[in-house]
């Protein structure tokens, strides 16, 4: 059994539907946003496997501008199917990754971010939910999948218990990186 600690040598990150023209309509937007700002940053500091995704792009538009900005060298993967497991290719790229551990977050909760934990939990893999930065247009919505993703064995947490919990202790440089973020 994987361990339940996060480690570095066992995670990757995946942020589900953060895209421009749904995100203004989620309950607590700013908040969401800010959150998958530091979860980004954290990735590049603790050099964390990253993969994103943009719902239906043409219509719902790109992933945010600002967390375009601090997401370089990556390509959205595109998807039209709810579930992320659900497209094509899409398991591939993570089990390339060779991370059993994958921490995840994104918009909408109760559509998008469940449906693509309860794959990926069906698929072998141990979530954890960044709770902070997942949302839905309607809060009840978003209290609801998560208490369902917990039930199904996802563990939900906010975004800085896991920092905290891949940084593993203070005092090191990437301490120091990632300090900033939570003041």
């Amino acid at each position: 059994m994987t361990s339940l600690k996060l480690s570095r040598k066992n995670t990757q990150f995946l942020m589900i539907d953060l895209q421009e023209r749904l995100l203004p309509a989620i309950h607590g937007f700013e908040e969401i946003k800010a959150n998958a700002l530091r979860l980004v940053e954290g990735a590049k500091v603790l050099e964390v496997p990253f993969t994103y995704t943009e719902q239906y792009p043409k219509g719902l538009g790109s992933t945010d501008r600002q967390l375009l900005e601090k997401i370089e060298g990556k390509t959205a993967f595109q998807k039209l199917t709810f579930s992320c497991c659900d497209e094509e290719g899409f398991i591939d790229i993570l089990e390339k990754n060779d991370k059993k551990q994958i921490v995840l977050w994104g918009i909408e909760s109760h559509i998008c971010v469940l449906a693509t934990v309860m794959d990926l939990i069906k698929a072998g893999f141990t979530i954890w939910v960044a709770a902070d930065a997942c949302g839905s247009r309607n809060r009840n919505n978003h209290d609801l999948a998560l208490r369902t993703m917990t039930q199904m064995g996802a563990i939900v947490v906010p975004t800085e218990t896991v920092l905290y919990q891949l940084m593993e202790r203070s005092g090191t440089p990437e301490f120091k990186a990632l300090l900033p973020l939570f003041k």
